[in-house]
């Protein structure tokens, strides 16, 4: 398990180095630059000016070169100046990214019991009323796309019943302020794990080991708790360990929707006002995070099935 780690970590760095040079590369192309020197400089200048501008602020130099003294700078954690908030992008970033972290705990703490609830329950009854009234829930709340049920959310609960803020403060943890946003997240994760993990449900419940251990007469609820479920949370662990990834990034509609300042909302703010510094720390955050969370998931995978075997 060690050595698969190592290599993992190994694998990491390796991906995260090339990731990042491939988001420095799309970031800093010239028409990026040269609207970066407008908006810093002068709206009006000419094409010289620009130019000089560009130069002057070591955006001419090779790329390469640009990248290793990026590279160097992130590696002791000197992302670099923000352009637009006009701050050191630490004290930009970091704060950003605490509060969707905790929009995405309690959106989390309420998803994964709720979806592996219901498909449980749904996978051990094959075919019955409760596992088709459980697969229709699942199928609504994933059709409906995140700023559908948004809009009516804060139509129907705020506007109309006044039982919730439309608007989510960032920081103020409270039940009238983070419902809304929590809710239009959940809803729509729900279904997405829920019908994964009733699919594995059902391929394990109708494996040969299930049936013998039926017919040596144990009961069914044991058979599910003891041999079942833990094989059957092998696709769902994956997909839940998607989540945080697309938590990150994907919130984007409803922070904005919500005005929740957070990482997406800071992620569409940086690339609307060309801060490059801030929208390539954003995106090694993500990188990190969507790297991470898979190697969790890969070592998850020894626990939740012996016979995997790393080398």
């Amino acid at each position: 398990m060690l050595v698969f780690i190592l290599k993992r970590l190994f694998t990491l760095f390796l991906t995260m180095l090339c990731l990042s040079f491939i988001v420095f590369s799309l970031v800093t192309i010239e028409p990026n630059l040269k609207k970066l020197a407008l908006n810093q400089a002068n709206m009006r200048m000419e094409e010289e000016a620009v130019q000089t501008w560009l130069e002057k602020n070591g955006y001419k130099r090779p790329l390469l070169v640009q990248y290793s003294e990026w590279l160097g700078n992130a590696l002791t954690g000197d992302f670099g100046y923000s352009t637009h908030f006009k701050k050191p992008v630490n004290d930009v970033v970091w704060p950003k990214l605490w509060h969707t972290g905790i929009l995405m705990f309690w959106v989390l703490i309420l998803t994964i019991p709720i979806s592996l609830l219901i498909g449980v329950i749904s996978g051990m009854r094959e075919g019955s009323k409760t596992d088709r009234a459980l697969s229709v829930f699942s199928i609504i709340t994933t059709s409906v796309p995140q700023y559908v049920s948004g809009i009516l959310f804060t139509i129907i609960l705020s506007s109309w019943l006044k039982l919730f803020k439309g608007v989510a403060k960032a920081g103020n943890i409270t039940f009238e302020n983070f419902t809304l946003p929590v809710l239009t997240i959940v809803l729509y994760d729900i279904g997405y794990i829920a019908r994964m993990t009733r699919a594995s449900m059902v391929e394990v419940m109708n494996a040969q080991y299930i049936r013998t251990a039926r017919l040596k007469g144990m009961s069914f609820i044991s058979v599910v708790f003891k041999h079942a479920l833990r094989n059957a949370l092998i696709a769902p662990f994956t997909v839940i360990m998607l989540q945080f990834p697309w938590l990150l990034t994907g919130v984007v509609i409803v922070e904005k929707l919500f005005n929740y300042k957070g990482f997406g909302f800071l992620l569409v703010s940086a690339a609307d006002q060309n801060d490059i510094d801030v929208t390539l720390a954003c995106g090694v955050v993500a990188v990190i995070l969507v790297l991470t969370t898979q190697l969790i998931s890969d070592i998850g995978y020894a626990f939740l099935n012996p016979r995997i075997r790393f080398s």
